[in-house]
């Protein structure tokens, strides 16, 4: 097994060792490294396979939370994955499909700060895997480039596939009236959010320490590991304010602006950000990665005027309520302090499907009772307090929301549930064409089995 595949899949199976021992008792070719197909150019190795079965395997376990066994089934389905990737990747090739080393460094950064996360220090990282960042980023490089076109790949050819209205209705009217699924109640809100102010003589408090503590930095002999260790707010603070090679982009703007002005080595003025007030020196830039430490002094919770954002939600509402021409959408793109939904009116959409109606039971915990209390469309609830962001960007923060649609529990039709049962259908057919594709491709390149391989399990897909 390579170290690019272990390093991609390394995590998983230190949690899922056990898994692995099942994959021994695989189809009856026992050398190690049996050629079992060729691919143009490409041979693919029995170990190849292998492995591949081993993380579908880590992988399936981790979605079904259940022990999976392993079957000849899964083995010959991953080696016909294996072909498909060489003969789409020589198409990309001709059809001049290409991602950029920027595209590519950006993906692998992510994935190793990941990693970094997971096991405390890039130290901690390279001692696991026996090599430097440097190398392990090189190792990587490769694979994740493969991945990236294919990916690109297949989604270009899927991009040309629509779908008409009576091919939806045609979709929908060949699913059997009793396996039709019962969809959830679901609903669409709106939210104006307002993030309290600090008082005046916390936020100047606040400010007033980070400037001494700069101040022992630069004049006083100071390091700002130790003033970072003794005073700075956060998670970062008993890692002497270290923060790991990052991307700008995962910084607030104003940090990484500042961050971004230094030279490496250099102490930045104070910073003013959502989380308090910051002194910061670069450590280190490659290319929109840094790596600083940082000082960060928070402004004393408590000491947020919790009441001025209540009141301001509060007179928001009242205007909604009495006033015809004053809409809760006007009020949210100009006084909502929500990024996210501000620009939008104040919709709140599904995270992962961007769908404006949310099943109750997908609704984050504090959302989902606020809704309940709401019990006709049009109706806005009063000012509640919750945390905005997430868990390592988060604030707290007061909200109204408004429910804008209520559709009951119901089983599916295409009057209320069109939008999702065109996307249904659409991937349907999407798949088709693909498999239709790949089967034309094949029959253009040079594929060939070293190994029998049953017809029923040739072409399979997951």
């Amino acid at each position: 097994m390579n170290k690019a595949y272990i390093l991609l899949f390394f995590v998983v199976s230190l949690i899922l060792t056990p898994l692995l021992s099942q994959a021994q008792n695989q189809p009856s070719d026992k050398k190690l490294d049996q050629i079992v197909a060729v691919v143009n150019d490409h041979i693919i190795l029995k170990s190849d396979v292998d492995q591949e079965v081993q993380q579908y395997m880590m992988q399936l376990q981790q979605q079904r939370n259940q022990q999976i066994s392993f079957s000849k089934e899964i083995w010959y389905t991953v080696l016909e994955n294996i072909i498909d990737r060489h003969v789409m990747l020589d198409q990309s090739k001709r059809d001049s499909i290409t991602v950029s080393d920027d595209r590519v460094d950006q993906q692998i950064n992510q994935q190793i700060n990941s990693y970094v996360e997971q096991v405390g220090s890039e130290q901690a990282l390279e001692e696991e895997m026996g090599q430097s960042i440097v190398q392990i980023r090189a190792d990587l490089r490769d694979n994740y480039r493969e991945q990236m076109i294919v990916q690109q790949f297949q989604q270009q050819k899927r991009g040309n596939v629509s779908i008409t209205r009576p091919e939806v209705e045609e979709y929908f009217n060949k699913i059997p009236q009793d396996s039709l699924p019962m969809i959830p109640e679901r609903v669409a809100v709106s939210q104006i959010v307002s993030v309290p102010p600090p008082l005046k003589n916390a936020r100047s408090e606040a400010r007033k320490l980070a400037k001494q503590l700069r101040d022992s930095v630069l004049n006083h002999g100071k390091t700002i590991e130790e003033m970072a260790r003794k005073y700075s707010d956060g998670p970062s603070a008993s890692s002497d304010g270290k923060l790991p090679m990052m991307s700008m982009d995962d910084f607030v703007a104003e940090y990484s602006a500042a961050a971004s002005a230094l030279e490496p080595g250099d102490i930045s003025q104070v910073v003013e950000t959502s989380f308090g007030f910051h002194v910061i020196r670069l450590n280190k830039r490659q290319g929109d990665q840094i790596d600083t430490n940082h000082i960060l002094i928070e402004v004393d919770d408590k000491s947020y005027d919790d009441e001025a954002a209540k009141e301001e939600l509060k007179q928001i509402r009242d205007s909604v309520l009495t006033d015809e021409n004053i809409t809760f959408a006007k009020m949210a793109r100009r006084h909502s302090d929500d990024p996210n939904t501000a620009p939008q009116g104040g919709r709140v959409l599904n995270p992962q499907t961007g769908e404006r109606l949310i099943a109750l039971e997908q609704l984050d915990p504090a959302l989902y009772r606020i809704v309940l209390l709401l019990d006709e469309v049009g109706d806005i609830s009063e000012p509640k307090s919750f945390t905005m962001g997430e868990e390592n960007n988060s604030q707290r923060a007061f909200r109204i929301v408004r429910l804008d649609r209520q559709i009951e529990e119901h089983r599916a039709n295409l009057k209320q549930d069109y939008t999702r049962i065109k996307q249904a259908a659409l991937q349907e057919k999407q798949a088709k064409h693909m498999s239709k594709l790949l089967s034309n491709l094949r029959k253009k390149m040079y594929v060939e089995y070293k190994i029998t391989i049953p017809e029923r399990y040739k072409n399979t897909n997951f």
